[in-house]
């Protein structure tokens, strides 16, 4: 049962969908809560950013338990990444169409494995522009969008584990544990560069943060139907 009284505090493991934004995922809750309830102050938050073109777990805090939303953020994560090496594109994804292609054939198994241990560890790692970091106020996506030119600083991230877990050139996977802030899209684009070749994100599902698994997490239309019949507690 999630509890539903703003005096609780709930932490709701959602499987995030494919195209939804965290944000959806936190209107959605928010308004079936507020629904149920009558009660339009219910707070309701994720601890989190996912980008709309990956799914997996979002850690969504209700009521009291969004003042833990910056420790659950904090936690370290892990990831799994298809990456397709030997073509870009602009956002180092797919939601945009590629931009360069590069020679990939060079490119080996024993390679891969040898680059990867490369980039465990902590390091600089620069942010996409089309990310939701904050540039003098405004998002680094709008900005990209709106055509504008933006210098991104890199950031100190930590990559505590990267394994190759299937290997079919032109695309690989990957499974990646790291610290918060981590940009996946990033080390796909970094990953192709030091093969001699580009490389971008064709697919990326998070599994974990911290002590939460994606296997406990709930699809949207199992907790659609648990807020409808959940019992409101009296006062």
């Amino acid at each position: 049962m999630i509890p539903i009284n703003i005096e609780e505090s709930a932490i709701i493991p959602i499987d995030k969908p494919y195209r939804w934004t965290s944000a959806d995922v936190v209107r959605k809750i928010k308004f079936l809560l507020q629904k149920k309830t009558g009660n339009k102050k219910i707070k309701v938050g994720h601890a989190g950013t996912l980008d709309p073109l990956a799914t997996g777990l979002l850690l969504v805090c209700v009521g009291k338990a969004t003042k833990l939303a910056d420790s659950l953020q904090a936690e370290e994560k892990e990831y799994v990444a298809d990456i397709r090496l030997g073509a870009t594109t602009p956002c180092f994804d797919l939601e945009k169409e590629i931009d360069a292609v590069y020679p990939f054939e060079h490119i080996n198994r024993e390679a891969i494995e040898q680059i990867l241990q490369q980039f465990t560890g902590e390091q600089e790692q620069i942010p996409p522009i089309f990310s939701a970091k904050l540039i003098e106020g405004k998002r680094a996506y709008e900005l990209a969008r709106a055509g504008k030119e933006t210098e991104m600083k890199p950031a100190v991230v930590t990559i505590s584990k990267l394994q190759l877990v299937n290997y079919a050139l032109p695309d690989i996977t990957i499974k990646i544990t790291c610290s918060k802030g981590t940009y996946i899209r990033s080390l796909a684009r970094d990953l192709g560069v030091a093969l001699q070749s580009g490389g971008h994100l064709t697919a990326l599902r998070r599994t974990r943060s911290g002590q939460h698994r994606v296997e406990e997490a709930f699809d949207i239309e199992t907790v659609e139907n648990m807020i409808k019949n959940m019992e409101i507690p009296k006062k």
